[in-house]
């Protein structure tokens, strides 16, 4: 629900656009001059286009999956699982920072996430979209994941429900579709004003297809409102149960190093961790290049930093927590995976993962830090590495070194490997470059609202 004209106007959160002059008529002309403008700025361009090559070069590498088989990735007996968990894991939690700022804040009132919870939600879409590749590609008969489904067939087969696989299937579907329907509703009427600005036909008759016939008045408000809190509240456990349901992935297991009762929580936290990393590292960027300074302040950059800070610490929490309970529990097989993690062929991605989500955060403690763009860009930079690094630590250390000695291996990825990672990269980049041009990045009847201090609709 948009937030009330009494909390509008209190002066204890971030300080409203019409604090600085700002009027309903140069909000609108700003956020919707970007996609209705008549020429395209080259760096979007530029942008795009080499974000489409890495399309290209997923396409590509999906093509000669289908042709050769998982035996062109890295992935082999003892190491089953490879980039695709560990890209699969990173993706889904890159998404949570959208649910968090745009479900969580809204039902706690938190003013601030007006400038950045449409781009969040699009983040968020994108990022679910380049994750479901990864389990589907990794089936080894991806054109027969429909199997996944719980369909009655004439053979009166099901899924086996208690594979982490189909959990999977299920949180990642729910998840996607319910943070669609949020953005979706979300956008409505700003279409609808983009419909009315609009200058050329197509872009008319497409705004006006998409905004459903908006009018403003106050029974579509009234709908509006009543949809959009009530997919907030079903959103709002989403951000817990789809990344706990992932930690259950590794938990349910046997092995060393995974099964722990602290990963549901510990991946939760690190989802939202790398969430906002991924926000900042965006948002820093493109605020300056489409001049967004007075909507997306220092102020809201400080309070994302804060937020990434105490989720930080949260993750470091169990980080040692697993180091202690493997020592508290006394089993040969946990201590030898923690000192192997530490000491093992793979000890400098280990480190560097501490260096990255452990150290480089501490510089938050900084009011400076938190409010200058270049430094905040790099802390939030290493975090989003940082947070790969313990996904591969977590998936590849406790599998490359199993009970048995004579199993032992070394996961090494291959080309195709790391072209499918960067492909993905490529997808997401191309996707949100096409959202900053066609739809609009910040949400106009909210802010709006808060230049106005009354109820949208009132």
């Amino acid at each position: 629900m948009i937030p009330s004209a009494s909390s509008l106007t209190t002066a204890s959160d971030v300080p409203s656009p019409a604090l600085a002059g700002e009027t309903l008529e140069s909000v609108t002309t700003r956020v919707s001059g970007i996609p209705l403008a008549r020429r395209t700025p080259r760096f979007w361009w530029v942008g795009f286009l080499t974000a489409f090559l890495g399309v290209l070069a997923l396409c590509a590498s999906i093509g000669w999956l289908f042709v050769r088989g998982l035996g062109i990735w890295g992935i082999a007996m003892p190491v089953a699982w490879g980039f695709a968990i560990v890209n699969f894991v990173w993706w889904i939690g890159i998404g949570h920072a959208g649910t968090f700022i745009s479900a969580i804040l809204l039902l706690l009132h938190q003013r601030w996430r007006t400038s950045i919870s449409r781009f969040t939600e699009a983040m968020t879409l994108f990022a679910v979209a380049c994750a479901a590749l990864y389990p589907i590609l990794h089936l080894g008969r991806p054109q027969f994941f429909y199997w996944l489904l719980p369909y009655p067939d004439t053979m009166g087969l099901w899924p086996q429900f208690r594979s982490p696989l189909v959990w999977d299937v299920f949180a990642v579907s729910t998840y996607g579709t319910v943070s669609l329907l949020f953005w979706y509703i979300g956008l409505v009427p700003d279409l609808a004003t983009l419909r009315d600005r609009a200058e050329h036909r197509w872009q008319h008759r497409l705004y006006g297809l998409l905004s459903l016939g908006w009018r403003g008045d106050a029974r579509h408000w009234a709908h509006y409102e009543r949809l959009y809190v009530t997919l907030a509240g079903l959103a709002t456990p989403l951000v817990v149960s789809v990344h706990s349901i992932v930690g259950l992935d590794f938990a349910v297991a046997i092995l060393p190093g995974w099964h722990s009762t602290i990963f549901p929580p510990y991946f939760v936290a690190g989802a939202i961790y790398s969430g906002f990393a991924m926000v900042l590292t965006l948002v820093i960027p493109l605020r300056r290049l489409y001049h967004l300074e007075t909507d997306i302040t220092d102020r809201h950059l400080e309070l994302m930093a804060k937020v990434m800070m105490a989720m930080g610490w949260i993750v470091a929490y169990g980080y040692f927590a697993e180091i202690f309970e493997a020592w508290r529990v006394g089993d040969v097989y946990d201590r030898f995976m923690t000192v192997n993690r530490m000491t093992g062929p793979y000890a400098a991605v280990f480190w560097s993962l501490m260096a990255c989500n452990i150290l480089a955060p501490q510089a938050l403690w900084f009011g400076r830090v938190r409010r200058n763009p270049v430094p905040l860009f790099v802390v939030a930079l290493l975090i989003n590495v940082g947070m790969w690094l313990e996904r591969f630590v977590i998936v590849v250390t406790s599998l490359h070194r199993d009970y048995l000695p004579s199993s032992w291996g070394m996961y090494r990825p291959t080309f195709w490997d790391w072209s499918t990672f960067l492909g993905t990269m490529g997808l997401f980049l191309a996707l949100l470059f096409l959202f900053l041009r066609l739809l609009p990045a910040i949400s106009m009847s909210e802010m709006r609202a808060l230049v106005s201090g009354k109820e949208p609709g009132t």
